[in-house]
């Protein structure tokens, strides 16, 4: 029997189906989206894409990804917000959730979203931030990039999926922390934005190694340094801020996927046990190990729990960077 069908047969016939109402029984009796904020190859497109050809296998339905760019997310998550809460639209965010709301509240705007207004299903990965730059670049270390923009202050040009998306608040929590100042160029998604690094166009970018590896490894660009409180897996010989004397700089790229909050809970129960039996899926391993990006599941008690706290430290690192345009 392939892992798929083994799979879908745990599902159908887990005490927790068979408990389930009849209306959750018979869920989903149509096509699933999956809602991406971004453009296709960042880190969220990457995760949505595996995660939603195993749960089309494992629920028997389409599951469709759906790519809605702009506002670092903003554009994508308000719109799964307001969607009907009935499962059939999802979204698959990344650590930017909750530092869009805080952002719109410095320059006092209306948040498009509150970070309640969704349910947690399952993380998917979680990712440390990787500091990438062109091949051609001069640096070859943190202190060498620090050094010259310190010499150049706002002359180095770096690249966002949006004013305070994942990849410019981890860029401004650098930058705050090294006394630098840096330009900011923010494109729709990090698609967009790694395609500038490799065209010369930025000189650096804050990124998820899975977007990553196949450009450093054809040596188009080159990482300086690593957010994660340890090194990156994927590059074992790139340095960690904290070892470089930042100990403030962490920040990591996350993907979950979640549900608008009003979701009937044997809804989400069935998703819940669609994405643990699809994150055990083989295709889906494969596509995360080969993506650079492996996989970490949470199942929603403990993405409940996760989500709180990188949102109650992403609200503090917006608040201390403040207004950036």
């Amino acid at each position: 029997m392939s892992p798929a069908s083994l799979s879908r047969r745990l599902l159908l016939s887990s005490p927790l189906a068979a408990a389930l109402p009849a209306a959750a029984q018979d869920f989903p009796s149509r096509a699933v989206t999956i809602v991406v904020g971004f453009p296709p190859g960042g880190q969220a497109d990457l995760a949505a894409r595996p995660v939603a050809s195993a749960l089309e296998r494992l629920l028997r339905q389409p599951v469709v990804v759906q790519n809605r760019p702009g506002g670092a997310g903003a554009i994508g998550s308000g719109f799964v917000s307001r969607a009907p809460a009935d499962g059939y639209t999802l979204l698959m965010a990344l650590s930017s959730l909750a530092v869009i709301p805080e952002a719109e509240r410095l320059f006092g705007r209306p948040a498009p979203y509150t970070v309640d207004q969704f349910a947690p299903i399952a993380l998917v990965n979680a990712d440390p931030t990787m500091l990438a730059v062109p091949a051609s670049a001069p640096w070859r270390s943190i202190a060498d990039f620090v050094a010259d923009a310190k010499a150049r202050p706002g002359d180095i040009p770096y690249g966002s999926s949006g004013a305070y998306g994942t990849l410019h608040v981890a860029m401004e929590m650098f930058a705050s922390a090294a006394g630098i100042r840096l330009l900011h160029v923010p494109f729709q998604g990090a698609g967009p934005a790694i395609t500038a690094l490799l065209s010369d166009d930025i000189k650096a970018l804050a990124s998820a190694p899975g977007t990553l590896t196949q450009h450093v490894q054809s040596g188009r660009l080159r990482v300086l340094g690593c957010w994660g409180r340890q090194r990156a897996p994927a590059f074992p010989e790139v340095p960690t801020f904290i070892e470089a004397g930042y100990p403030e700089v962490e920040f990591y790229i996350w993907a979950g996927l979640l549900a608008p909050a009003a979701t009937p809970a044997p809804v989400l129960a069935r998703l819940r046990e669609g994405m643990r039996a699809a994150m055990q899926d083989a295709d889906l391993l494969r596509a995360f190990e080969a993506a650079g990006s492996p996989p970490r599941y949470l199942d929603a008690p403990e993405f409940t729990s996760f989500l709180s706290e990188d949102s109650a430290r992403l609200v503090a690192a917006v608040q201390r960077i403040g207004k950036v345009e």
